[in-house]
């Protein structure tokens, strides 16, 4: 009995993680793609996250950039029109997105 409940709990575990990356994708799908490209391979309006220093460093620094923005003199790229805008997302939603991009 002990060794179903002990089953069924890491079960849900994978359940609700694969959830988490599924929403984190359906993110950065609705929200990021538009400027950082499908694959995160970057654009005419955002530069590549995928196999950037920046997303592979700090999970919070890069959680504060999607929440916080970069604008006027916290811009990082001067070579794009657009700063980055900030997002309203949980903490959770957040934390998804950050373990996604470092996945691209």
């Amino acid at each position: 009995m002990r060794t179903l409940i002990i089953m069924a709990m890491l079960v849900a575990g994978l359940v609700f993680s694969g959830q988490a990356f599924a929403d984190a994708a359906g993110t950065y799908a609705g929200k990021c793609a538009m400027c950082h490209g499908k694959d995160g391979g970057g654009g005419a309006m955002a530069p590549a996250l995928k196999g950037s220093d920046f997303i592979k460093g700090d999970a919070a620094a890069v959680k504060s950039v999607i929440l916080e923005g970069r604008q006027g003199g916290d811009k990082k790229y001067s070579n794009f029109s657009i700063g980055m805008p900030k997002f309203q997302l949980s903490d959770a939603d957040a934390d998804a997105l950050v373990d996604y991009l470092k996945g691209l």
